[in-house]
């Protein structure tokens, strides 16, 4: 196992999200726990030591499981991390109650980790709320020794974040993006690589393998693969491509069966990061992925100065690309959605067409943004 410094510590390159147990009847709020057991077995003996986890995953089972698991172990032995659940405004004046709660799941006295979940466009303005205290109350759990370590995830964009940091980025010890080869130019994962560094913040990474999209590819980008690295598997050029990018220090899978665990095990076995050429390809399979399933768009604005609704359309249409690309498992642009105006959604074009007569692109937009609020239930 590759290992990382972090301050006085050296955390596993791969961590074990716990955001992806395997379930018994497709029922996420019934975790399989004897199979879970064997996986934390196998990565304990690995050397994985860096278990993440967070109150709403499996409708809030997954705390209580990790708990129960990682209580045979030494507290010494691993580093645990869990968050508090920003994603539901409605916690924001329960962080004390909620932190407490969590304790008592994970069954520790202290947090190794602790995170600011999910910074983005619709919590961001609570997150900073000092009505709220949470930034006051972690930073005094932090001062007690029952969180070691602060930091935050983000699933907003690079102005979201950059406003988060600089309300609270001082005392930010270390971020968690998602970060992949596919949203290294979707998502402008390079652009939140690049912030990261510049305020000196370690990297985290969700999402390597964006959920399993990339770990199964059109037959003819396997085959561009298998010429450049014969010996490699498909999932784990997603994580030699990590592995390629400075200042990542966890790596964070959701594994949801032996099999995957043991091919990222053999994978972290050691580093073989992508050189130029390689990296290259990979992006480049990436660009021919997003082409084939999102609009073109360049964001040049014409439609909005023709839009007697004065809707945002370079926006709405980056959500659509996000909600077609995740599928099922989009939650992005719902919840970027949140934060736009009532009168600004998809469902407020009116189909007058003003748009679509002036885009370079040739982009029918009133389809696409009528399409886009069917997706959401907005229609």
């Amino acid at each position: 196992m590759i290992y990382n410094e972090f301050q006085d510590k050296k955390l596993s390159a791969l961590g074990m999200g716990c955001m992806r147990f395997p379930v018994l009847d497709k029922d996420d709020g019934k975790i399989d726990v004897k199979t879970a057991e064997e996986m934390f077995e196998c990565a304990m003996k690995a050397g994985i030591n860096y278990y993440d986890t967070a109150y709403g995953y499996h409708n809030g089972q997954s705390e209580i499981v990790v708990g129960q698991l990682l209580k045979k172990y030494p507290r010494d032995s691993f580093y645990l991390a869990s968050k508090f659940p920003g994603y539901d405004l409605a916690n924001m004046p329960k962080v004390k109650e909620i932190f407490e709660e969590q304790l008592g799941k994970c069954q520790v006295e202290y947090f190794d980790f602790y995170l600011f979940h999910n910074v983005c466009e619709m919590n961001i303005d609570a997150y900073l709320d000092p009505k709220y205290g949470i930034y006051d109350y972690l930073m005094e759990q932090k001062k007690n020794g029952r969180i070691r370590h602060l930091g935050f995830s983000a699933h907003g964009d690079i102005d979201c974040m950059k406003k988060f940091l600089d309300a609270y980025g001082e005392n930010m010890e270390f971020c968690q993006i998602e970060l992949n080869y596919f949203d290294y130019k979707f998502q402008n994962a390079r652009g939140k690589v690049e912030l990261l560094n510049e305020y000196n913040i370690p990297i985290w990474v969700m999402e390597p393998v964006r959920g399993g999209q990339l770990a199964s590819l059109p037959d003819e980008a396997v085959e561009r693969l298998k010429a450049a690295r014969p010996d490699e598997k498909v999932p784990a050029w997603a994580f030699r491509f990590i592995q390629s990018i400075p200042n990542v220090t966890v790596t964070l899978s959701g594994m949801s069966n032996m099999q995957q665990l043991k091919d990222n095990i053999a994978t972290y076995e050691e580093s073989r990061p992508l050189d130029k050429k390689e990296t290259e390809l990979i992006l480049d399979i990436a660009d021919a992925m997003i082409a084939k399933t999102t609009v073109s768009c360049t964001g040049c604005h014409y439609c909005v100065s023709h839009c007697p609704k004065k809707l945002d359309i370079p926006l709405l249409l980056k959500l659509y690309n996000e909600a077609v690309v995740s599928g099922s498992g989009e939650f992005i642009a719902p919840m970027a959605l949140a934060s736009i105006d009532s009168d600004k959604q998809p469902e407020c074009c009116i189909g007058c067409h003003s748009c679509s007569k002036v885009c370079p692109q040739q982009i029918h937009i009133p389809e696409i943004l009528h399409s886009f609020a069917e997706k959401m239930g907005k229609a």
